[in-house]
């Protein structure tokens, strides 16, 4: 998520943390990088003079370039800057009504009604009871595509065949809610290629005659500034209570998500993180401030974790743990809990520091996998073994290497990460979900152990003998590769 600007804004923290002493010269020169850096990423122009106006201010106050680490200083003072850029957050819904209703609108190609699902799904999550409206009725396949979400999540989906007047359809989905005992209507409007008078003349007709209790615009974090002057324009219309920017995942640079709080006055609810329906997140400001220097984003990786923890499971696990009774059966759960499409990377990239950077060299079918191989060999054990990994004698890890259909010391490499897990796991016993994340990202930033517990891969054969001076090529070039990364890391 915004590696670029990511990128440029660490790259230009560095820089100061790599001089003896600074200056207000070379804090300057350090503080232009990060203007061009935010330049770069199309935040609106106005908002990055009151950015960089607001953090030079600060950073060449005295109190930062005489402190004993100035470069510790200005990642906090950039940090506290984004989060005021960014907008206090926001990110809960007020469901205080009988039936509250939520109208999204925005853009064809915006994602708004797979957004719609997603909003669905987690309000349902948070014990809320939803239905969904199809009044999109300008393009063909909405109303099935809403209907194809509402299958997937199990929630019921409210539209009229043939019908063309969106008004109706709203008025007529609302009433059917409260027989239903729906708590929470989204109606799903219609879009437009491009901002028209007919489309807000629509809107503007739903929103006084159906008078929906909150109102959100979904744009797409790609299009950059074109998504804010979005936002301005429906805003002046319909007096939006939220944005919900979606496609994050992508090559989205960061200007639309930076300016549009700032430009427009109106605060982001939520961001879409993938194409999955679980993928879509309440938007914290300070998080994502913390993503984006690399300091990680813990709380929102505590409501990731929640999302695949099993409370029953969780509780049963505890104990166990208390006891110093961790096997490779709990370890295997654990595992599968984490199989789901790219969660794998979402949480990596919440973890901040070298985690974040492993998470963009990691593809979502090469961390699955090797998660699915991992309980594959764990499951060609019998009952006896994986409760004690140490009865497990060579003709054993052949026979289990054989119904894993993997090599042999592939079944040694996962008894061992096991046995390094194992007193990590039983350490945590008591510990809250905040606590046990933050001692599994310190022990991947102290040491780059494998986060998936998963199988280091095996080595091949070339099919061809090295000469000795292709030996010394390639163990120069491994130890160049090396440095390299441990300079990424720094």
């Amino acid at each position: 998520m915004f590696d670029r600007l990511s990128e440029g804004l660490q790259g230009a923290i560095k820089s100061l943390s790599g001089k003896g002493r600074l200056t207000e010269a070379n804090m300057r020169e350090g503080l232009k990088q990060v203007e061009q850096s935010l330049l770069e990423a199309d935040v609106s122009y106005d908002v990055v003079q009151s950015f960089m106006a607001n953090v030079t201010e600060q950073a060449l106050g005295e109190k930062v370039l005489l402190s004993l680490d100035p470069s510790e200083q200005v990642i906090g003072i950039v940090r506290d800057e984004l989060v005021e850029v960014l907008g206090k957050e926001d990110s809960a819904l007020s469901l205080d009504h009988d039936v509250n209703v939520i109208m999204l609108c925005g853009l064809q190609g915006s994602g708004k009604t797979t957004t719609t699902g997603k909003l669905a799904r987690l309000i349902r999550e948070s014990g809320g009871k939803p239905m969904l409206v199809a009044a999109d009725l300008q393009r063909a396949a909405a109303v099935q595509q809403l209907h194809v979400l509402g299958e997937q999540l199990g929630i019921p989906v409210y539209s009229e065949a043939d019908s063309t007047d969106p008004v109706k359809v709203c008025q007529n989905g609302v009433k059917k809610a409260k027989e239903n005992d729906a708590n929470v209507v989204i109606l799903d409007t219609a879009g437009r290629l491009a901002i028209d008078e007919e489309l807000m003349a629509q809107l503007v007709n739903i929103d006084r005659k159906v008078q929906p209790h909150q109102v959100f615009l979904v744009v797409d974090g790609m299009t950059g500034q074109d998504a804010v002057n979005s936002a301005k324009a429906f805003n002046e219309a319909l007096e939006l209570d939220g944005v919900i920017m979606t496609k994050l995942d992508g090559d989205a640079r960061g200007g639309a998500l930076l300016s549009v709080k700032s430009v427009t006055g109106v605060p982001i609810k939520f961001i879409g993180t993938g194409e999955h329906l679980d993928s879509l997140e309440p938007f914290r400001p300070e998080g994502m401030a913390g993503r984006i220097l690399g300091l990680g984003d813990i709380l929102g990786l505590v409501d990731v974790a929640r999302q695949v923890v099993d409370e029953k499971q969780q509780a049963e696990l505890e104990e166990k743990l208390q006891k110093g009774q961790f096997t490779l059966d709990d370890f295997k759960n654990q595992l599968a809990s984490m199989a789901q499409p790219g969660l794998v990377k979402r949480m990596l990239g919440m973890l901040g520091g070298p985690m974040a950077q492993m998470n963009q060299m990691l593809e979502d079918e090469e961390t699955e996998g090797g998660i699915r191989r991992t309980v594959g060999i764990i499951n060609s054990m019998t009952l006896e073994e994986r409760r004690d990994p140490t009865v497990i004698s060579g003709s054993r890890r052949n026979r289990i290497a054989q119904g894993a259909g993997v090599q042999g010391n592939e079944v040694t490499q996962l008894i061992k990460q096991y046995e390094q897990m194992k007193p990590m796991m039983e350490g945590m016993a008591g510990k809250g979900m905040r606590e046990r994340l933050k001692a599994v990202r310190d022990l991947h930033d102290s040491a780059m152990t494998n986060p998936l517990g998963g199988v280091q891969r095996t080595k091949k054969s070339t099919g061809t003998r090295l000469s000795s001076k292709d030996k010394r090529n390639n163990r120069k070039e491994r130890e160049k590769l090396l440095k390299q990364a441990r300079r990424r890391r720094r």
